[in-house]
């Protein structure tokens, strides 16, 4: 086996999942990204990163990307004796918004293409991002681009993806919220009667995605998890209740605490020490970039 010469570039989107009423199986990829390059090198392991995360994130083999690249050079069979690694991040870290999924793309993403051969194909690429991740959503988003909605049969990753042409607004806040924290304020049970809701707005809100926004508002109504972690994040959850009382769509993107508001020029309701993205919707998902 061998590696091709040079460096390659890839270029990964952020994601919001959940999106409200679908819990753990909705995402969408959004124009928001991060670009890495990546080059074997003939020992060693070098990594520089700017941006979001660079003061943060470990400079060694325990930084989430070159975990993923060697998780899938040894899938391909063989790792490289070295590698550079240059991040260029824009996707906040903790806020919600994929920035794990990213960086595992990223790096499934960057082994396929430093592998001189056939490399993982699409499902397997998929599976083991996902296996990676602990769930699907964020990197079927992060993988395929677009509306996705992902799912495991007896362990097995699925998804489907769909073209949206939706407009957000992504209001993110100075403080992280890690996911197992708000990953743990959620009961055990809930009532039927809210599951019952949650399923009926989930399959409401794939419509609405895709060419029925004037539902957004009630496709965007969830009874599952949103209220439960507002003790971990209370300035979002009054965001985006306020939003919501003035009929804008919004909700607590993924685990939070970044609120995604479908609707554009709301710059006035930015809080203080916030940061405002308008965003579209990435409809290409993780690529190389040619240059």
């Amino acid at each position: 086996m061998s590696f091709v010469a040079g460096p390659v570039t890839v270029r990964t989107p952020a994601s919001s999942a959940n999106l409200g009423p679908g819990f753990d199986a909705l995402g969408l990829a959004l124009s928001l990204y991060d670009d890495v390059t990546a080059e074997v090198l003939p020992f060693g392991l070098e990594i520089e990163v700017a941006g979001e995360g660079s003061e943060g994130v470990p400079k060694d083999e325990k930084h989430l990307i070159v975990r993923a690249m060697h998780a899938a050079f040894d899938a391909l069979g063989e790792r490289p004796p070295g590698l550079r690694l240059t991040c260029v991040n824009a996707i906040p870290h903790g806020r919600g918004l994929g920035s794990s999924a990213a960086a595992i793309v990223a790096g499934i993403s960057l082994a396929n293409a430093l592998f001189d051969g056939d490399g993982l194909d699409g499902v397997a690429a998929f599976q083991l991002a996902a296996d990676l991740e602990g769930h699907p959503d964020n990197v079927a988003a992060a993988m395929f681009g677009g509306l996705t909605i992902a799912w495991l049969d007896d362990g097995a990753a699925q998804v489907e993806r769909l073209d949206s042409s939706v407009q957000v607004t992504a209001f993110v806040p100075p403080e992280a919220v890690s996911t197992e924290k708000a990953r743990g304020l959620l009961p055990a049970t809930v009532p039927h009667a809210d599951a019952a809701a949650n399923a009926g707005r989930a399959a409401l809100l794939v419509r609405a995605l895709t060419d029925a926004p004037r539902v957004l508002l009630a496709a965007t109504e969830d009874r599952l998890h949103q209220s439960f972690r507002a003790s971990a994040m209370p300035e979002s959850y009054e965001l985006m209740s306020s939003l919501r009382a003035d009929g804008i769509a919004a909700t607590i993107s993924g685990a939070g605490p970044t609120v995604l508001a479908f609707s554009r020029g709301l710059g006035d309701r930015l809080p203080g020490g916030w940061t405002l993205h308008e965003l579209d919707v990435d409809l290409e998902g993780a690529h190389v970039v040619v240059t």
